[in-house]
């Protein structure tokens, strides 16, 4: 969080649809120290109309879990895609800190005492999609969001069983290289991981994960923690988090029970009924992905999500 970042966005416009004149701007969701000018919000800074390009820049302050996502039209374009995950590093990281006595060097926030140390981070970014306003843009019709309903509801852009598949391109599915990445989560037993959810849908999920408990520690990048050094965070199996808002919870992995398959695992999923399915149908579908828990077999995490 010591960094400068510049960011520049050119809006090309839309080549099948010359019609739409639509500028663009990038909103930095939640972030507490961005200059007006900065900010995204088109009402009271820059908007960018097509062939122009303007620079953001910002230096990052609190460390945490944001997002980002155009605000311009922003009910569309974000449902469009135009979003994503943005987490900012404390400047504890590369220290060594000890809690509950093991030593740690990657924490979610600045603690003070290792608490929100962790071995592995997995992002879990949280979206929707609605039939109809697709067929409408599709059609160049104009979508009445007051009728807004999702029929899909994604993890990291997949549902599932997709949710499972590996990162980057899978044999025989060309359809998910634009939606690379993986929404399982491995790690071995006795690990601590940090799970980043956030909530750029626009409605209400509840996240639950069987078997294990989580400790929520941040909410909105926001460490749980009194001005006078009190412990708020809480232990939970299930996390309700509204539109726009993320929540940093962290999971010690369950022992390990020698199963056949090498690992044992954990529903995570949500666990409102509508984001379970896919466009309504019966069986699994939606929000529902595995925490597997291996026997010391999963190499290092060199980055989120087990990017390299």
């Amino acid at each position: 969080i010591r960094d400068r970042y510049v960011i520049r966005l050119t809006n090309l416009g839309l080549q099948q649809r010359p019609d739409l004149t639509d500028a663009h701007t990038v909103h930095w969701h939640g972030f507490r120290n961005a200059l007006p000018m900065f900010d995204g919000e088109p009402s009271s800074s820059i908007a960018v109309p097509m062939g122009r390009t303007f620079d953001y820049a910002y230096r990052p302050r609190d460390a945490g879990t944001y997002m980002y996502h155009c605000h311009f039209e922003d009910t569309e374009h974000v449902h469009m895609g135009m979003t994503g995950p943005v987490f900012v590093r404390p400047l504890q990281n590369g220290t060594s800190k000890t809690y509950a006595g093991r030593p740690y060097t990657k924490f979610a926030y600045n603690d003070g005492d290792g608490s929100t140390g962790y071995d592995r981070e997995y992002v879990i970014f949280l979206s929707e999609v609605w039939n109809e306003s697709h067929w409408d843009d599709a059609h160049i019709q104009l979508p009445d969001w007051t009728d807004y309903k999702a029929d899909f509801f994604l993890m990291n852009g997949r549902v599932y069983p997709d949710t499972l598949l590996a990162n980057g391109a899978v044999a025989g599915r060309s359809d998910l290289d634009t939606q690379p990445y993986s929404s399982l989560v491995r790690c071995n037993a006795g690990e601590r991981v940090l799970l980043r959810f956030i909530n750029l849908g626009f409605t209400k999920a509840a996240m639950t994960l069987s078997g294990t408990r989580l400790s929520v520690v941040g909410m909105d990048a926001v460490l749980l923690r009194g001005r006078t050094g009190a412990d708020g965070s809480y232990s939970t199996n299930t996390i309700p988090i509204g539109p726009g808002e993320s929540v940093d919870a962290i999971f010690q992995a369950p022992t390990y029970a020698p199963s056949a398959s090498g690992y044992n695992t954990y529903p995570l999923y949500n666990r409102s009924m509508g984001g379970a399915s896919n466009n309504g149908l019966g069986g699994l579908g939606g929000q529902l992905t595995e925490v597997r828990v291996f026997n010391g077999t999963q190499p290092a995490q060199d980055g989120p999500n087990d990017l390299l």
